[in-house]
């Protein structure tokens, strides 16, 4: 990256705004012992402050919150199940307009701005904290659950045994069971998050860098509200992206850690309990401080390049020992069947799988969504000096096409297992545990789970360094190098907050907080796209800029 050049200086020709607002006006700066901070007075205190009064009221009456959190998931998956896949369907089309509309020869940064990262280093990053843990978890679970359910069995979603199938109903024979099971889980992973993450970005870059604003959610809101961001509607949306952000986070490490926790009782007979897991989020946490302290150049970039070379020879390794022929020409049978059910699965109306919707669908896109503030920030920080076009290409298909790599070799090679082979213990396994029973079934098991643990705890660490990042530029008021004991504390946090959820009702109060904070910032998102295309509207665009294509 270049260090010299200061980031929120645009190259070339920019369109900013008007306003007198300076980054950090409202911040308190005071120093608690050694240690300084800096932050915005009403955002930092009161989503700090939330949150510390939910993980307090969790922790001491567990026993009474857990019915609360199964109560407010089925009445969010029932009822607004069509407005999460309405919201996804809106942001793939956007993208897609944006790809062929002039507004794609704007540039983020000016229209002389060059990338500050090569392409190499740019796509492990988005790849590593978009998506990691997720990939990890439901790799193998989800494509097998969908083929059982597909052929008229029960099937585990999220943790439920259910009958419920994708488009509701059963497949005529087990080779087009898999195809719906693939272009099912595909459909969970490719275009639509990728999206929702795109969109998100790049209004945060072009406010940031074109426009000349803070580096946090209330500038997207520039153009509709003027200067009024700067007072109590910029500071709600920041603070919603805060809690949504922190949520999103703490139910990644709830899931690694339960992944993390089973591959070690398979390789070490370390039971799998909540000690164990809680013990895990501690230790997580703890390395990832480390690679807070160590910053954005050390720490993750160097993380993020290392997991992937990890994942790629995982994958290597599947491929080599699996049913190599099947996964080889299954990449392009499964992207071709997902593109064959894309509008069905699409489809957010009048569906007869709504328990499947509900189930799996509803509780992904509100995810995403959650995610998408921490994703989004973290893809502009690092996307300066791409063009539009050429920024939603890569954030949409390339990450898209590395999902339906990974799931095509996870997925595929456990369908063959189990349906071909006869290894019913792949099904029968917790979903935790089934990455590492597909494993067992092939050469070098011991080895392979103690790679796919790394992938688990490392992914997991890109990630929550990446959200601490964003989560404290956003309650600093958008100051970018805000003094690093801030970070440290909302790294600690989500781990805190992950515990509060494990034990006030596990996988159930993980995917209850992620709904309940992805709804009201869906709505924050909607708008939001309205704005960045009044954005990218006022911007000049290049007309040539000889070697900035490259990274």
């Amino acid at each position: 990256m270049t260090d010299s050049k200061d980031p929120m200086v645009p190259d070339g020709e920019v369109n900013p705004y008007d306003t007198d607002y300076q980054v950090g006006q409202d911040n308190i700066v005071v120093s608690v012992g050694p240690f300084g901070l800096d932050i915005h007075n009403r955002v930092f205190v009161i989503s700090g402050m939330s949150v510390v009064i939910f993980v307090v009221l969790t922790l001491v009456f567990h026993n009474q919150v857990e019915p609360v959190f199964k109560s407010v998931l089925t009445w969010l998956t029932t009822n607004l199940s069509w407005f999460f896949l309405s919201t996804g369907n809106i942001f793939v089309i956007l993208c897609l307009g944006l790809v062929f509309s002039p507004l794609g020869k704007v540039r983020l940064g000016g229209t002389l701005a060059r990338p500050d990262y090569s392409y190499l280093s740019w796509f492990s990053m988005l790849f590593a904290a978009g998506m990691g843990i997720g990939l990890m978890f439901y790799g193998v679970s989800e494509p097998l659950s969908h083929f059982s359910s597909s052929l008229g069995g029960i099937s585990v979603e999220n943790g439920v045994r259910t009958d419920a199938a994708p488009l509701g109903a059963a497949a005529g024979s087990p080779e087009s069971a898999r195809h719906l099971a693939m272009a099912t889980t595909i459909f969970h992973w490719a275009l639509h998050p990728w999206a929702i993450y795109a969109i998100l970005a790049l209004g945060l870059a072009l406010f940031s860098f074109n426009k000349g604003l803070p580096l946090t959610m209330r500038s997207v809101f520039y153009p509709l509200l003027g200067d009024s961001v700067w007072g109590w509607p910029g500071h709600i949306i920041d603070i919603l992206a805060v809690l949504a952000t922190l949520f999103g986070l703490a139910t990644s490490l709830g899931l690694g850690a339960a992944q993390a926790a089973s591959g070690l009782n398979y390789l070490f007979d370390i039971p799998m309990g909540q000690t164990t897991q809680i013990l895990l989020v501690i230790g997580i946490t703890a390395i990832t401080t480390v690679s807070v302290v160590a910053g954005l150049e050390k720490g993750v970039r160097r993380l993020s390049e290392i997991n992937m070379m990890l994942a790629a020879l995982l994958l290597l390794f599947v491929i080599i020992v699996g049913p190599t022929l099947a996964l080889l020409t299954g990449f392009f049978t499964n992207l071709g069947a997902y593109l064959q059910y894309l509008p069905a699965l699409s489809n957010p109306f009048g569906r007869e799988d709504s328990n499947f919707v509900a189930s799996w669908t509803a509780f992904y896109w509100a995810w995403w969504i959650s995610w998408s503030p921490f994703v989004g920030m973290f893809i502009a920080r690092v996307s300066r000096g791409r063009s539009v076009r050429e920024f939603i290409i890569s954030v949409l298909i390339v990450p898209s096409l590395a999902c339906v790599m990974w799931m095509t070799i996870l997925g595929d090679t456990t369908i063959f297992q189990y349906f071909n082979q006869g290894y019913q213990a792949i099904a029968d396994a917790e979903l935790p545990l089934q990455l590492f029973t597909m494993l067992d079934t092939l050469p070098l098991a011991k080895v392979t789970s103690l790679i796919g643990i790394l992938l688990v705890v490392v992914f997991f660490v890109t990630s929550s360094d990446s959200g601490s990042l964003v989560i404290d530029i956003i309650s600093a008021g958008g100051k970018v190098n805000a003094p690093t004991p801030q970070r440290v504390f909302w790294c600690s946090f989500q781990g805190v907050v992950a515990i509060a959820l494990l034990l006030g009702g596990g996988l159930v109060a993980l995917q209850t907080m992620v709904l309940s904070t992805g709804l009201p910032f869906a709505i924050v998102l909607l708008i939001a796209a309205f704005s960045v295309l009044k954005g990218l509207a006022s911007e000049p665009r290049y007309r040539s800029a000889p070697g900035t294509e490259q990274g």
